[in-house]
């Protein structure tokens, strides 16, 4: 008895979180090399989720659509391309963090808005007039 569980295009979608049109086009882009057809219709394993959660994370994270494709590219390779898929995660582990900082900065001046217009509101709540600046 088969113990792998296989999945439709709609199941896939649902797991990842993604449209079939999505999986689709990824399918068409290369990117998902190992899924296969059934009576014409694509069928995905458990190892082709795994990839597709690996592939919306790079993509989540800004990496473009060649990117990626050359990450799973190497990965088909083996392990002889281990250290260049190792430089491609730092890298793009870096340009996360920077987005984390940027982001960071400008939730501290949101923060510091919030505060500013919390302050006159409660002020003008008590004194009965409204403050203009921004």
């Amino acid at each position: 008895m088969n113990d792998k569980k296989e999945y439709t295009i709609s199941e896939a979608a649902g797991i990842i979180g993604v449209s079939a049109s999505a999986l689709r086009y990824y399918d068409r882009e290369g990117l998902l090399p190992n899924v296969r057809k059934v009576s014409g219709k694509r069928v995905f394993s458990e190892a082709d989720i795994a990839s597709l959660r690996v592939l919306e994370c790079l993509k989540a994270t800004g990496m473009s659509i060649r990117d990626i494709r050359e990450y799973f590219d190497l990965a088909r390779q083996g392990d002889a391309t281990l250290e260049e898929r190792y430089a491609i995660i730092l890298r793009q582990k870096e340009i996360v963090n920077r987005q984390i900082a940027f982001l960071n900065d400008n939730l501290r001046e949101l923060n510091r808005k919030e505060q500013y217009y919390k302050s006159i509101l409660s002020t003008a709540a008590g004194s009965g007039h409204e403050g203009g600046r921004n």
